[in-house]
This record gives structure tokens, sequence and C-alpha cells, in this order.
């Protein structure tokens, strides 16, 4: 058993760590509440930019002709995934969900798979696990603007124009709420404005009611294919913000029910700790008080045997 100077220091420890766990939630709460409000004001544009995909995309023609990024090859020999994790620690279970959910899909895959990773820890954790990496990027900030997430969009788009690879993926945490992330995988390319299954912040888009004979009726100046040339890329780079926004409110909101738990569990070891320090004190003071009853009978004997 612990003596109660080695149990002292120990609550003195826990009640340490459990005031820089409990400023770290303080921390993260803010940060939570800006990342919401952030990744919640970016989805109505990204609805309206994939209606007017969708309009554009449903003109008379084959819809890869009119841009490159909509087309849909027959024959899959490659494709990347773009894995956002976070730079930092202390949250949870948030980064190894995430990596775990990619190393399944890559394994499950039946063409090779490399990866760009997006934050500190899934690079690490994916060269651990000897994953190919083709690109990294760290350090993006906590609330980052386009300029920032450009060049991993022109990384994937890059790759997908030269054939590279054939089908990009995007693989964050999508926000629910603050208490549920969902780690996701999603296609980035090719765009499929007329099919969105599996396509990225498909949940978070309402599909306009689809068809040539709807879209016929509007005109497009110049023309659909030129409009496209400027639209389509640019909704590559906002599907690529949105998953850093949603990946980012995830980890905040991770780290801040993190540190609580841990600074509930800080509280409650402490509670222990104290109680077995008490008790620890209290057979102190016992066997102090046995000690001095032995003595007083020893020498009562003592005294009792001379006389």
């Amino acid at each position: 058993m612990a003596t109660e100077r080695e149990l002292r220091k120990r609550i003195r420890s826990i009640h340490n760590i459990g005031q820089v766990t409990r400023a770290l939630e303080a921390v993260a709460a803010s940060r939570v509440r800006k990342a919401q409000s952030t990744v919640l004001a970016t989805r109505p544009y990204a609805r309206k930019a994939w209606e007017v995909l969708e309009h554009l995309a449903g003109q008379a023609g084959d819809v890869g002709q009119l841009h490159p990024l909509l087309e849909v090859r027959t024959e899959i020999k490659a494709a990347s995934i773009i894995l956002f994790t976070s730079d930092r620690g202390l949250c949870g279970a948030f980064n190894t969900n995430m990596v775990r959910k990619t190393l399944d899909f890559m394994d499950r895959s039946s063409v090779p798979v490399t990866l760009v990773t997006v934050g500190r820890k899934g690079r690490d954790l994916m060269i651990r696990a000897g994953r190919q990496i083709t690109a990294e990027f760290t350090h993006i900030g906590d609330l980052p603007g386009i300029l920032e997430i450009t060049p991993i969009a022109r990384t994937a788009i890059e790759d997908f124009l030269s054939r590279r690879v054939d089908m990009v993926y995007l693989a964050y945490m999508d926000f629910v709420n603050t208490l549920v992330q969902r780690p996701v995988i999603r296609r980035l390319l090719p765009l499929t404005p007329l099919d969105m299954a599996g396509q990225a912040l498909a949940e978070h888009v309402s599909s306009v009611p689809s068809g040539r004979p709807l879209v016929a009726e509007y005109l497009y100046e110049p023309d659909a294919s030129s409009i496209l040339q400027e639209v389509v890329p640019r909704f590559t780079e906002l599907q690529v913000y949105q998953a850093v926004l949603e990946s980012q409110a995830s980890e905040h909101s991770a780290r801040m029910v993190a540190m609580r738990n841990a600074t509930e569990n800080a509280a409650d070891l402490g509670e222990e700790l104290t109680l077995a320090r008490n008790n620890a004190r209290q057979a102190g003071i016992t066997r102090e008080l046995l000690d001095i009853a032995g003595g007083a009978e020893a020498l009562a004997q003592a005294m009792a045997a001379r006389s």
C-alpha cells in the first residue's frame, strides 16, 4: 500500500493534470463554436453550386466531353485518397477511427490506392502502416481560407487529369453534432452531377429534379462548356474546403469531449486517492496509538514487577 506522502504527491499531480485538461476543454469549446458556425455557413453555398452544376451537366451531349473532370472512366486502374486528420493529438479516437476506416477501404480496394495526407497524425500513422504517400499537407490552421486549401485540390485535379489515378476520394470525419462525428469516404473525382450516390457532400446538397427536358429550357452565354471550365474546378475546390471544415469541426468537438472526460476522470481519481490518503493517515494514527498504548502497558508491567 502506498504511503501517505506518495498518495499526497499523486493527488497533487492529478489535480495539476485536471487543471490542464479543463483549460484545454475551454479552448476546444471556443474553437468548436467557430468551426461549427463556419461549416454550417458554407453548406447553403454548396447546395446552390451543386444545383448550377447539375443544370450545366444536364445539357445535351456527352457529359464527359463537357469537362474532363466529369469523365467517368470505364476502366479503373488506380485511385487516390485525400485523408484528413489533425496535426495535434488529445482528441480521443478521432485520428485512429479515421485511419482505421481508410486502411479498411484500401485493403478492400481491387486497384492500387495512393494517399495524400492532410494532417500530421494521419501522415505518421500511414507511414507506420507502410502505405504509399504521394503528397502531404500540414499546419493549415484552425480556420483556413480557400487559398490554403487550393494546393490540396490542385494536387487531386492534376493527378486525375494526368491519368495517374482514375478516381479520387475524400476521407474525412463528417460533423453531425458536438457529440457525434462519422468517418466517411466519399468520391471527389470524377464529378457526377446527375448521380449523387457516393459523391462528397451529397448529404449536404439538395438535388434538383434532373432530366434533360427540364434543363433544356435554360440558355447559357457563351455556352455550357465554357461555364463548366470555371465552375467544375471551383466546385472541386469547394468540396475539399468543405471536407476540411467538417474535419476540423469534428476534431475540436472530439477534443472538447475527450478533455471533458479527462477532467471528470481526474476528479474521480482525485477523490479515490484522497480517500486512500485519509485511510493511510488514519491507519498511521492508529498504529501510533497502539504503539503508545503498548509502551504504556509495558512500562506499567515493568513497574509492577519491580515493586
